[in-house]
This record gives structure tokens, sequence and C-alpha cells, in this order.
């Protein structure tokens, strides 16, 4: 599933958990997650409230302990006991950027403002949403950020806060200002990088549901809440065909070196395919196009590696519809090597690299490798 959040009031950890929980998330699956943490003197609850008018979900997280200050190393230790990787990545993260604001090792680093038990169950609670919505992909809109100044334990510090702006950083989020006050804040954006949210425009999904989660104020001059969209990919359901981009760009100062070391960046991106065609361009010039066909949700990133790679001034972006037969692969045995076989509604092709592999290693030819590995593979898929 594809979440998209529409963070027009900013993100915190709560407002997050408050929208996951909105759009289904069982509130008691994410109850029995953060119980595994063993922490004491906690609960989590959810209540619709109203923000500018907007019926949203608020979730209520309270802790017996209330202190905020205490070693990032503690609030981990919770953490890693529910065995949600996406929540300990999240403290992490924020352990990270506080030693080095701070100077000093992320192992010992003292949390303040956002060193309360709260972070734990924000975290994990958010975490096992994710989990129990099967989100596999979340993406983001600009995030809207305000100014002016925060009173902390080291005085007054400007706004967005020093560790928010460096989490925002390292996401390379996209954001846009909103007024005065805090609008993000350093668990939500941890969050964000810890789910390695994709920042963009709305994908191409199938939605399914809307969900709102609440701020803890309710400011009169904009809905505090945290709109959130989750869907399936274009064509997931159907499993037949699928809206597809097709990127291009045209190349004649680019070496051979790099433009083949680009087809090998953009299929570990999650590329469907990329190509590339020789071509002649004016003045005479031999030069190449670069293609790639991407699902909408992996063309953006896609866009990213070509310019960054070749340096163009720009693409061409075309929808395609891609018919995907069905297809299987299973792994065969030729003289105790393994060789992957692909078959579909006409045929089977044992892969290349596994055949060139298993050839080389027992000293036999392409051809023979490929018939054994064919005839196993047919074997198999009786």
């Amino acid at each position: 599933m594809i979440l998209w959040l529409n963070p027009v009031s900013g993100i915190s950890g709560d407002m997050l958990l408050g929208a996951l929980l909105d759009l289904g998330a069982p509130l008691d699956g994410v109850r029995e997650a953060v119980a595994r943490t063993g922490l004491a003197g906690w609960s989590l609850d959810a209540a619709r409230v109203t923000r500018g008018g907007m019926s949203a979900t608020r979730a209520i997280v309270t802790v017996e302990d209330t202190a905020t200050e205490r070693r990032a190393a503690a609030l981990l230790a919770h953490v890693e006991r529910a065995e949600l990787p996406l929540a300990a990545r999240a403290v992490r993260a924020i352990a990270e950027v506080e030693a080095r604001i701070h100077g000093t090792d992320p192992g010992v680093v003292h949390l303040h403002e956002i060193g309360g038990l709260d972070t734990v169950v924000d975290t994990v609670g958010v975490a096992a949403a994710l989990e129990l919505l099967d989100v596999t992909e979340v993406h983001c809109g600009p995030l809207a950020l305000g100014t002016g100044t925060v009173s902390t334990r080291h005085g007054i510090l400007p706004l967005p806060a020093p560790a928010t702006a460096a989490l925002l950083a390292s996401a390379g989020a996209q954001v846009t200002g909103t007024g005065s006050g805090e609008t993000v804040t350093p668990t939500g954006a941890a969050l964000l990088v810890a789910a390695e949210a994709r920042f963009g425009p709305v994908p191409t999904m199938a939605l399914q549901s809307v969900g709102y989660g609440a701020g803890s104020r309710d400011p009169a001059d904009r809905p505090n809440v945290l709109q959130a969209l989750i869907g399936e990919a274009a064509g997931a359901a159907s499993g037949a065909g699928a809206a597809m981009v097709l990127l291009e760009t045209n190349v004649d100062d680019v070496t051979g070196e790099v433009l083949g070391h680009l087809v090998g960046l953009l299929l570990d991106a999650g590329a469907a395919d990329a190509w590339l065609s020789p071509i002649v361009m004016k003045k005479g010039r031999p030069a190449h196009t670069v293609h790639v066909l991407a699902a909408p949700e992996r063309a953006g990133d896609c866009e990213r590696i070509v310019l960054a790679e070749t340096g163009s001034l720009g693409l061409r972006r075309t929808t395609v519809d891609r018919l995907a037969l069905p297809r299987s692969t299973v792994t065969v045995d030729v003289d105790g090597h393994a060789v992957r076989v692909k078959h579909g509604p006409w045929g089977s092709k044992p892969e290349h690299d596994d055949v060139a592999a298993a050839a080389a290693a027992l000293g036999l030819p392409l051809r023979e490798v490929t018939r054994r590995a064919r005839s196993a593979g047919s074997e198999d898929a009786r």
C-alpha cells in the first residue's frame, strides 16, 4: 500500500499516529506493539476532535514519568524491544543529529525536550500502524514550516528547531513557510526519515481511504490536521496492465562508461527497464537517448538519477500503458550450480548471468548449460 501525507499544518509524532488510526489501523494492535517495549505507566487512546471545523482523530499519549530529559540510549533500549525497525531508525536518527549539533557521540547524547517516554509510544505506535496497514511506501507533500523562536534547555533557539532542520535536510524534504510557531517536531521529522519518505506530489494510485490526524492545538487560521491518503499502486489490483512513465533524454557529451553505470543505477532504483539507443544529433554529432520505464511512484527518483548522472538540462515524460504477461521464476540445479529459469506463457529462458557462471565453473559451452537448465526448468514447471 502507498501512503501520501499532506502536511499543510506540519507534522508531529502524535499527528501521524492519529492519521494512521483514522485510516483504520487497529488501536489494540498498536497498543500491543507498544506493550512489547516493556514501558511502564503509559496509555494510548484515540478521540474524535474538531480542528478548524474538521473532524479528525487525536492520538492521546500519556506517561506517568513526565521527565523530558534522558539519554537517547534509554529510549532506544525500549524501542528495540518492539522489534519494529522503523521505530528504532527514528530514534537513532534523532540521536545522530543531536550528537552532531552538540559535538558528542550518539551513544551518550542527552536529549532534552524530546527525551520523554512519549517519544517511545509515538515512534513504536507509528511503526506498528504502518505495518498493520500494510504500507510499503510513504510519500509526503511539502512540509509547512513555522518560524520564530522556541525556549529550550539550551536557551532561545530558532524555529524550525535545529534537530528538525537537520533531519529534514538529510531527507531532502520539500518545505514551505507557514507563519510562526513550531509546526514540524523532531519526532515527526525523524519518522519521515525512518520511513524513507519520498517528497513530491500525490503518486498514482487507486485511492482507498483518507484519514486526518489532529494536533493538540486548535489555531484560528487553519485546521491543525495532517491529511493522509492510502491506496494501491496503479495496476496492482488487476495484475495484467498498468500505467507506466517513460522518461527520455538525448545526450551527446556523456561517456560510455557513465552511460553503462547509469543503466545499473536506474535498475537498482526500481526502474522496470532502462536502455540506450544510439542517435545522431545536430551537426552530425553521435549521441545516445537514455530511456527509462518506471512505475509512477518510482519516476521521480529515476528522473533525479538521470539528471544528476548525465548533467542533462531536461528530459521528456510520457505516460504509457504496459502489458505485463504472467511469469514465474524457478531455480534449477545444473551439475551443482543454481540457475534461475523464467517461465512465461510462450516459453522459458534461463538467466544469462547464472548460465555464464555455471558454464565457466563446469568448463562447458553456454548453449549446453542453457539446454540443461531449460530442460530442468521444464520439469520443475510441470
